[in-house]
């Protein structure tokens, strides 16, 4: 355990920076042995336990480490870490998006993990600064119905989803977290007034209004709506249930579109852990090979790790045309509710 009680916030950062990447060099990918019974980390988690309650109960299992969680909405945890402060009983935090660990990085809570932790993701799927990692990729999608559109009719880019053409067709989730954080990206890689024009047109389109993905999904299976704005892998769900002859497929916007977004579930350490040691072990486990699997095989993320495979029925990530959007700067929630209020897409 660091001995740091007695250090500035700042001060302890750095220490605990500097111990850590002296540890991964020695041990980043030696067996981890099991630790002492009182080894235990706190998990502010913006992932639900019933998605990645099972991984933790396996790092639990082969580490030896306990692991206390406290659940909830990303961008609420996040809230509550800055609002904790240096006093936060935090050791990690787990977000289901970039965008909130990127608010924590821009006020300096979060440490700078070791090179070797952060090599093992792509450049583009962690954070530049080094303040976290991805541990899955979620892919912005078209989902349609295929009984009503051929996939040759579908524009390339989202922001031809205005035209008349697809007005009264089109499905969406304005209240839902995956969509905002789509909305932010395209004021990061389009600009403010763009994204309301888009926005605007969009709701001149007559959307149908769903709460969240997987109503989207259905309702493009039941022909309620002809498109809808969703992730990827809501539809994999419903091909489980249903078959093959589930009439809904997922349709990558090109040319590098904001609507080809790939946003990452990720995770980053508090400046401010007094269980350093145990906190990287946890970042370790969920960049292993039986933590990004999991993701693969259970929920049909994007795996981030080299070497590990994804469904064989997604899109290769080395294939899709994503924009030019450093995920950090997906930081700005409280902008994009403002916009989406202001063009009435929220009450």
């Amino acid at each position: 355990m660091f001995l740091t009680s007695g250090l500035s916030v700042f001060s302890r950062r750095t220490f605990i920076g500097t111990c850590l990447t002296l540890w991964v060099l020695c041990a980043f990918g030696a067996p981890i042995p099991a630790s002492a019974a009182e080894e235990s980390i706190t998990l502010y988690s913006g992932r639900g336990k019933s998605l990645v309650g099972p991984i933790i109960e396996k790092f639990q299992s082969s580490t030896g480490i306990e692991v206390r969680v406290k659940y909830g909405d990303s961008a609420e945890m996040a809230a509550t870490i800055l609002e904790e402060g240096h006093r936060s009983p935090a050791d990690v935090f787990y977000s289901q998006d970039a965008g909130a660990l990127g608010a924590l990085a821009a006020e300096d809570m979060l440490a700078t993990l070791p090179a070797a932790v952060l090599d093992r993701v792509e450049a583009r799927f962690r954070s530049p600064s080094g303040a976290w990692v991805g541990t899955s990729g979620r892919a912005r999608v078209v989902g349609y119905n295929t009984d009503a559109v051929d996939v040759d009719d579908l524009p390339s880019s989202i922001l031809s989803f205005t035209e008349p053409a697809w007005k009264g067709r089109i499905g969406w989730a304005p209240t839902n977290g995956s969509f905002q954080a789509f909305v932010t990206a395209m004021r990061v890689d389009l600009g403010e007034d763009a994204t309301e024009e888009w926005l605007t047109a969009i709701i001149a389109n007559e959307p149908r209004i769903y709460p969240k993905n997987s109503a989207i999904v259905a309702a493009l299976g039941d022909g309620e709506v002809d498109v809808g704005f969703v992730n990827h892998y809501y539809l994999f769900r419903f091909l489980g249930e249903r078959g093959d002859s589930f009439p809904v497929r997922n349709y990558y916007p090109t040319r590098g579109d904001v609507g080809a977004l790939i946003n990452v579930a990720g995770v980053g350490m508090l400046g401010t852990s007094s269980n350093s040691e145990a906190a990287l072990k946890f970042i370790q486990y969920l960049l292993g090979t039986e933590a990004q699997q999991f993701f693969a095989d259970e929920t049909n993320e994007y795996p981030l790790v080299e070497g590990v495979h994804a469904n064989p029925a997604l899109k290769p990530l080395a294939e899709i045309d994503t924009p030019e959007i450093d995920l950090s700067d997906l930081s700005d929630l409280k902008g994009t509710l403002e916009l989406l209020q202001k063009v009435g897409a929220l009450e």
